[in-house]
């Protein structure tokens, strides 16, 4: 199936590990130009130079994504070097675990890390979005549906991210430019190995929750995250726009009496 992305320039923050990896390296495997946007220059020389040999165009555009400034810098060199921008996936953010007691200028800080910087980047991306009619694919958390509990701020984002999915698809429909929202639940990332690691019986937790997840009772892959993403920002997804898919085995919205049997 040819999902039409060849050459189309993508930007992914937070795109050198975890979900963020598995966007950037589904969108390679399709041709398109990829733009990881980052705060560590490093890790995403590395990366990019890995994906250039081994699937395809990549490239590196270093931002601190609450820095409005930067932000508006590395949209402007991108366009300088590509010409255009087609995609924008909002990836970067942390589950912080900023909760009630943490104060206000702790939950205004989550909400700069992990709400706020996806508007920024999308209002500094909007002109060249609008001339390419392309989309917009946020990634949310099952956080903003089900709660987590001591994480006030990135609950408080994930929903503002929903939210903005249907405010911007709907501001944005006369221009021909779509938007959606892709949420993984349980992912076995980097971030999420470190957790599992710290708790009292890490084994046994980790099963418990893959006998919670009701199809096939794995976690989800970052392929499959990423594999979603870019079918959501394909010209085979041309009149969805909107929607609010979760990519998670079943995780977020089954009966828990059908899965802890």
């Amino acid at each position: 199936m040819d999902l039409n992305l060849e050459y189309k320039v993508v930007i992914v923050t937070g795109g050198t590990k975890g979900i963020g990896e598995g966007i950037s390296r589904s969108f390679a495997a399709e041709g398109a130009q990829v733009v990881v946007f980052g705060r560590n220059q490093d890790e995403g020389d590395a990366f990019v130079a890995q994906l250039q040999a081994s699937q395809g165009k990549a490239a590196f555009r270093f931002a601190e994504l609450t820095d409005e400034a930067q932000v508006k810098n590395a949209v402007a060199d991108t366009l300088q070097e590509y010409g255009r921008i087609d995609v924008v996936v909002n990836n970067a953010g942390v589950n912080d675990s900023v909760n009630l007691e943490a104060g206000v200028e702790a939950f205004r800080a989550s909400l700069e890390k992990n709400l706020t910087q996806c508007y920024a980047l999308v209002h500094h991306c909007l002109d060249a979005l609008k001339s390419s009619r392309g989309n917009i694919v946020n990634i949310g958390s099952k956080v903003a549906e089900t709660g987590q509990g001591g994480t006030s701020g990135y609950a408080a984002s994930k929903g503002g991210i929903n939210g903005l999915t249907r405010e911007w698809a709907l501001d944005l429909a006369n221009h021909g430019i779509r938007v959606n929202c892709v949420i993984p639940a349980e992912v076995m990332t980097p971030l999420y190995e470190r957790w599992i690691a710290r708790q009292p019986d890490p084994e046994a937790d980790l099963k418990a929750i893959c006998d919670s997840i009701p199809l096939e009772n794995r976690m989800t892959t970052i392929e499959e995250v990423g594999d979603a993403v870019v079918f959501v920002a394909s010209d085979r997804s041309s009149h969805t726009t909107g929607q609010i898919l979760y990519v998670d085995g079943g995780y977020t919205h089954f009966d828990r009496r059908c899965t802890h049997l």
